[in-house]
């Protein structure tokens, strides 16, 4: 059993997320675990999804929510803004798991 619903102002401040964004509950009152993957590298077009070399990418980590993920990517984004060819992604894998919960 889960719970999914918005968090009011005053909480999502607290928790540092944007006020209105979903989360989901367990039935122990825990987040819910949604894994999601940041990773990086250079692309061989600044309009693509190509990457220049594969053995390069830049696995930054695993994270259980979208919140910390994002903080992850915002980071190795910002230190990368001088590479116009260097790309961030944050991949849902929680979607990937149980595509049908998506």
């Amino acid at each position: 059993m889960s719970f999914s619903g918005r968090l009011p102002e005053t909480i999502a401040a607290a928790a540092g997320r944007p006020e209105g964004k979903t989360i989901i509950m367990t039935a122990t009152g825990e987040p819910k675990q949604l894994p999601h993957l940041v990773f990086g590298g250079e692309l061989t077009r600044l309009d693509g999804t190509e990457f220049r070399d594969l053995s390069k990418l830049d696995i930054v980590g695993v994270y259980p929510n979208y919140a910390s993920a994002h903080a992850a990517w915002k980071g190795k984004a910002q230190q990368t803004v001088d590479n116009a060819h260097m790309r961030y992604f944050i991949v849902h894998l929680h979607r990937l798991l149980d595509p049908d919960a998506a």
